[in-house]
């Protein structure tokens, strides 16, 4: 199986496309702007205590408070927040974690008015994005991930994977975690860590260390509450970190500086395969190019087909997701209903555990599978979602078919499921119904390069138009577009783009940033 990435920035978005054997399997989208994401630190205030939630709403510079649990306060809050306050007197300067005195241990059934109290400062860290109409989650047990590591502040406990099997190594990286980490620091070793020599790790735990010293930096200099004190590393690496597996070939990235991150990355933690990362120069948008637009397209919606005319029908909920199993119009089996069942529920398990995946949905999802009589085949299908989900890295627990034929799946939640709007909304009328002659459209365009050119005088940029247009505008030996060159010049660059629909189009410069020129069409 041949595993590649593919990473597209642009001003407002970063896109990353895990592909297997050219297959899309794992989408993610954020935006440039976007704020929260899980893992970033803030320095906020208390702004509510509610003792019969045992929990408190936090200030943390979102529309919605954001929702702290006694129990996330962690083990070593008391030591925290001792530090904290030594910290942010600053008259002595930063003290060194190493030299101060561990304070006891949080009790577990405690109180949190008995902890906090009302404007009091809390350092805290993202553990759940806000969905929907809920605002982010905080933790108090502050943590920097790395790929082999994950440096725990205020702990002095060594923990492996379980998923390393070997005794001998689990007790290896222990006793070199003990001898390397800093006094009063833990660390989680994580399943990429087997077999990593010393150096690499060594190397991990300075960098981590540096940005815990570089937090309380930030943590003492704030002057306005709430404070973004620490931020994941940029999100093409902070997302990267999560996606990336040794078994990648390519990792092709469309933005120099992006790939320079990712470069610089993939250079600490893997030196030997730096190689893999590729500076894609395409005049097609690098989806395109890699037949991964159309399938973006084809996978996301309420409706998602799959073999001979079945499909599946995902609608999501306040309380979860629901997906229906329907066989369409297919070919029936000629073993009869129950072989076709089973044929179909089997090719909806394998769709699912894609979609899942693709769409990084998470929190409850309710299955409606086509009825089976027969309970061998009700385990069949059962041990194919089981061994499709493997792959699945986020925590996950799915439950046999009940009497109602209805599978139960339960996916750890710390983002809102990637949705990518499929319906296209007409860009002529604005969705109102009457357009101009289609015919038109190349006055439409032309008349919008006249205005850049000679108005506005920008004369190198590009023009983005759907690939069918780009086919009429290239017709022929005295074609449109040689046309507009002439006219306008060579700086006149036309791309087709498989995103955008039939009459719409986009401008962008040589910097690439978008050049808005579209204005609404007044329909009498």
């Amino acid at each position: 199986m041949t595993s590649e990435l593919f990473i597209s920035a642009d001003p407002k978005k970063i896109s990353i496309a895990l592909a297997e054997d050219k297959r899309l399997m794992e989408f993610q989208e954020e935006g440039q702007t976007a704020s929260f994401s899980v893992g970033n630190i803030y320095l906020a205030k208390v702004r509510k205590l509610m003792p019969g939630l045992n929990a408190c709403f936090v200030s943390a510079g979102h529309e919605r408070d954001a929702f702290l649990h006694y129990l996330d306060l962690g083990i070593g809050f008391l030591s925290y927040e001792k530090y904290l306050k030594q910290v942010r007197n600053g008259k002595k300067g930063i003290p060194a974690i190493g030299k101060v005195r561990l304070e006891k241990e949080l009790e577990k059934d405690g109180s949190i008015q008995n902890v906090l109290q009302q404007g009091q400062e809390v350092l805290v860290q993202v553990v759940k994005e806000p969905i929907s109409t809920k605002g982010p989650r905080m933790t108090c047990e502050i943590s920097f991930p790395g790929r082999y590591l994950v440096l725990l502040p205020f702990q002095d406990k060594v923990s492996v994977s379980s998923k390393i099997k070997s005794a001998a190594e689990r007790a290896r990286l222990k006793q070199v975690l003990q001898s390397i980490k800093p006094k009063n620091f833990g660390v989680i070793v994580r399943t990429v860590a087997e077999d990593k020599r010393v150096a690499e790790l060594d190397n991990e735990m300075k960098v981590l260390v540096s940005r815990w010293e570089e937090t309380m930096r930030r943590v003492a200099e704030a002057k306005e509450l709430p404070a973004l004190v620490f931020e994941e590393t940029s999100r093409a690496v902070g997302m990267l970190r999560d996606l990336f597996n040794p078994s990648y070939e390519n990792i092709y990235v469309d933005s120099e500086t992006i790939y320079h991150e990712v470069k610089d990355y993939v250079s600490l933690i893997d030196p030997e395969r730096a190689s893999i990362v590729k500076l894609y120069k395409g005049n097609l948008p690098i989806f395109d190019n890699f037949d991964l637009t159309r399938q973006i397209k084809a996978s996301f919606g309420k409706v998602v087909s799959f073999k001979r005319g079945a499909y599946l029908i995902i609608e999501h909920t306040e309380a979860l997701h629901v997906v229906d199993v329907n066989s369409g119009n297919r070919t029936r089996n000629n073993d009869g209903q129950e072989a076709n069942a089973l044929e179909v529920n089997l090719g909806a398990a394998d769709e699912l555990a894609r979609q899942l995946r693709l769409r990084d949905m998470g929190g409850i999802i309710v299955v409606d599978f086509i009825d089976m009589h027969l309970a061998e085949d009700r385990q069949k299908l059962y041990e194919r979602m089981c061994e499709n989900m493997k792959q699945d890295r986020a925590r996950h627990n799915i439950l046999p078919l009940s009497k109602f034929g209805l599978m139960q799946i339960t996916r750890h939640r710390v983002r809102p499921a990637t949705e990518v709007v499929v319906d296209e909304t007409c860009p002529t009328c604005h969705g109102k119904g009457t357009i101009k002659s289609s015919f038109m459209f190349t006055d439409v365009l032309e008349s919008k390069i006249d205005m850049l050119v000679n108005r506005l005088s920008i004369k190198s940029f590009t023009l983005h138009v759907h690939p069918y247009v780009m086919a009429y505008i290239n017709q022929g030996l005295w074609s449109i577009k040689r046309q507009w060159q002439l006219r306008y010049g060579l700086g006149v660059k036309i791309i087709p783009s498989q995103k955008l629909a039939f009459l719409q189009y986009e401008f962008f410069d040589k910097k690439g940033e978008e050049i808005d020129v579209k204005e609404e069409i007044e329909i009498k």
